[in-house]
């Protein structure tokens, strides 16, 4: 590092606060990335999280912009130097990766590296990720002379220094990602457990309602012709038992809101989700808000479960490569847009049976909160679902 002792203890204070802070894989990855490219004073940083079919699970980049990512392809494999640092469980330090044995190239719009440095992140005894960097912009001032790099021969940019610094950030990387697992399947085992819960209640009550509704109704059915005063209260019964279950429903439904919804607010959540969907799925997907305010209940609720149902039919019907969402005020009320660059389709006389249920209850969800749904697409042209909703 090229700051003074102690601005540099400043540095490192700050990044592992920074890492400690989030609660999100993603962000928790994004920070470290970041954090270790800043402190290192390198040109790129990445940090990859290995999958169980010689890939990676979730690979975070910072020095490199999302058009150059999307240029570069598919996520690497397990092959090489990084294959070392992952298997091996050892630190790499290299003057030029290019003429290490072990360097198989990269695509053509990959950035040009030469220093490399790399470290697994462990948990205990295991490999949770690798975390390197790459082109050393300013190598420390007023430092002995380098150390050789790990063969080839020759002076490398990162110091023994660097990779020391490093290792703790790694030690602390370990700690926060392990954290961030541990808190995501946390929040999704209360939400299994709550809604296996919710089931249960309305098997018992809301069903018991329905089963009471239909015998009354065939009651009433077999006693129109011989005795009409009767089947008239019987029909009467009907009324009543259909709104006590239209009650049950409904309270149901409150319950049902999803829980991040209530705790975080809908930007949150609409972040959130997508940010797990750029993750699921090859498509990027991106979210922005400007100056969204708080909605009320039901209007949050039903914007949530629209973009749900856009993005779904984005991802899985259109062959988009990028998709946006997008949340924005207007008035007292928002307006939410989900747009993709994908096949598109004619919506008067779309036959994909899936896409035509989810228009439509994309529409209903609208109406029933007094808003209005647009649908802008043609073949050829991608899709965009608009959504304006009043505010209380």
């Amino acid at each position: 590092m090229s700051q003074g002792p102690t601005a540099g203890l400043s540095a490192v204070s700050t990044a592992l606060l920074a890492m400690s802070r989030h609660l999100e894989v993603r962000d928790v990855l994004k920070t470290i990335v970041a954090s270790a490219r800043e402190l290192l004073d390198a040109r790129y940083a990445a940090l990859g999280v290995p999958d169980d079919h010689g890939g990676f699970a979730q690979f975070v980049v910072d020095g490199v912009s999302d058009e150059q990512w999307k240029a570069i392809g598919p996520l690497p494999r397990q092959h090489g130097i990084l294959a070392a640092m992952l298997h091996e469980a050892r630190s790499e330090r290299i003057a030029d990766v290019r003429k290490d044995p072990r360097f198989e190239g990269w695509p053509a719009a990959h950035p040009d590296m030469s220093d490399f440095l790399g470290l697994p992140v462990r948990d205990g005894d295991e490999v949770i990720g690798a975390l390197f960097l790459a082109n050393k912009v300013r190598p420390a001032r007023g430092n002995p002379p380098h150390p050789p790099c790990a063969e080839p021969a020759g002076d490398c940019g990162f110091t023994e220094d660097d990779e020391e610094l490093l290792r703790i950030l790694a030690q602390h990387a370990a700690i926060a990602l392990t954290n961030a697992r541990l808190y995501e399947r946390s929040r999704e085992l209360t939400i299994a457990e709550e809604r296996s819960r919710l089931a249960h209640e309305l098997h018992d009550a809301v069903s018991q309602k329905l089963f009471s509704l239909r015998l009354t109704a065939q009651a009433a059915a077999a006693l129109v012709d011989r005795d009409p005063a009767r089947a008239k209260d019987e029909l009467q019964q009907v009324t009543a038992l259909a709104a006590e279950a239209t009650e049950e429903l409904r309270a149901a439904v409150v319950e049902l809101r999803p829980a991040a919804l209530d705790e975080d607010g809908l930007v949150a959540t609409l972040r959130t989700q997508t940010r797990v969907l750029d993750r699921a799925h090859s498509a990027r997907v991106t979210f922005e808000s400007r100056g969204v305010r708080a909605l009320p209940a039901a209007q949050e609720e039903a914007v949530l479960r629209v973009a749900q149902e856009a993005l779904h039919n984005a991802l899985r019907h259109s062959g988009a490569a990028r998709v946006a969402v997008t949340l924005e005020r207007r008035g007292p009320g928002a307006v939410l847009r989900v747009g993709d660059d994908g096949g598109g389709f004619e919506p008067r006389t779309t036959r994909r049976a899936g896409r035509h249920l989810g228009l439509v209850s994309m529409r209903d969800r609208a109406n029933g909160v007094g808003g209005t749904l647009t649908v802008d697409s043609a073949p050829g042209k991608g899709t965009t679902i608009e959504m304006e909703v009043p505010g209380g």
